[in-house]
């Protein structure tokens, strides 16, 4: 299929790009940002979506930058995955996003999909905004208002749906770097290598001192539409790493992930995978905790 007429914009500077947007919001006139193109081409020419306006945004500059620093993350609106997947100072300081971005579709994709287009498209069957939720991160958009960081809590607002108004530009995302002595895993069950995840658990574990367990949480992929982490810390709190029950944390994480019935997977099935998944996730992240306490 093609997809229908729209007229294409490609601006060089960020202030053109958020006037162009005031300028077809205000005439009613409905628009979609293009940047890597890897959700949206594919929504265009099945019409799923029929914009009136394609804003190009390939070309602005200051926004394929990735910097690290000591309170986390930062990502620019035109960052690939694949720059972030081998950026190693990011690697480091957040190794979830690593763990999370080779498991997106394949290279190709990773290739030109950016990292901020992914959290905007807000799918979720997509392992960004897990992990966005995950960690606490933000996203900075602006528009002829100004610039406005919205928590991760507060963008997602359904499946395919953030609370981007319709003439804001994100312009990057924040990904917090996360309590000393927490540990992350990333761990999905897909049909084929590639595919989206019949179900996915982004979990972190934090360990005290004494490598006894003080924080258990974990946000899920192709479970449900609420993005909000579960705390799964009941079951395991105070409990070595190395003893604690993560059997039961994972039938804690059953009881609170509503799951639903596709066609790729019963809700019940995808239910069997929430506690089995969740239980190897945080079995995972506590044993990458427990290097970081023993360091300490």
């Amino acid at each position: 299929m093609k997809p229908a007429p729209f007229t294409y914009h490609r601006p060089t500077d960020v202030d053109a790009a958020v006037r162009l947007l005031a300028e077809l919001h205000q005439r009613g006139e409905p628009a979609k940002v293009l940047a890597g193109g890897q959700s949206l081409v594919p929504m265009l020419s099945m019409r799923l979506v029929s914009p009136t306006h394609v804003v190009d945004v390939g070309a602005l500059p200051g926004l394929d930058d990735v910097t690290v620093g000591p309170r986390g993350v930062s990502v620019g609106a035109l960052v690939r995955h694949r720059a972030l997947e081998r950026h190693a100072a990011a690697g480091t300081a957040l190794p979830v996003l690593a763990d999370a971005l080779r498991l997106v579709a394949h290279p190709t994709i990773r290739n030109r999909g950016t990292v901020v287009g992914s959290l905007c498209h807000a799918d979720p069957s997509a392992e960004l905004p897990a992990v966005l939720a995950l960690v606490g991160g933000s996203v900075t958009a602006r528009s002829v208002r100004g610039d406005r960081t919205i928590a991760a809590e507060q963008f997602f607002a359904g499946p395919l749906e953030t609370t981007l108004a319709e003439d804001e530009l994100a312009l990057s995302a924040s990904f917090p770097v996360l309590p000393s002595g927490t540990g992350t895993a990333v761990v999905e069950v897909s049909r084929r290598h590639g595919d989206y995840a019949v179900c996915g658990v982004v979990a972190a574990v934090t360990l005290d001192p004494a490598g006894r367990v003080v924080g258990a949480r974990a946000s899920y992929v192709s479970a449900g539409d609420d993005r909000e982490p579960v705390d799964l810390v009941g079951p395991v709190a105070g409990a070595a790493a190395t003893d604690a029950d993560w059997a039961a944390a994972g039938e804690l994480a059953r009881s609170r992930v509503a799951t639903e019935d596709d066609l790729h997977a019963t809700a019940a099935y995808r239910s069997q995978l929430v506690a089995v998944l969740t239980e190897r996730a945080l079995r995972q992240a506590a044993g990458r905790a427990l290097p970081h306490r023993e360091a300490a």
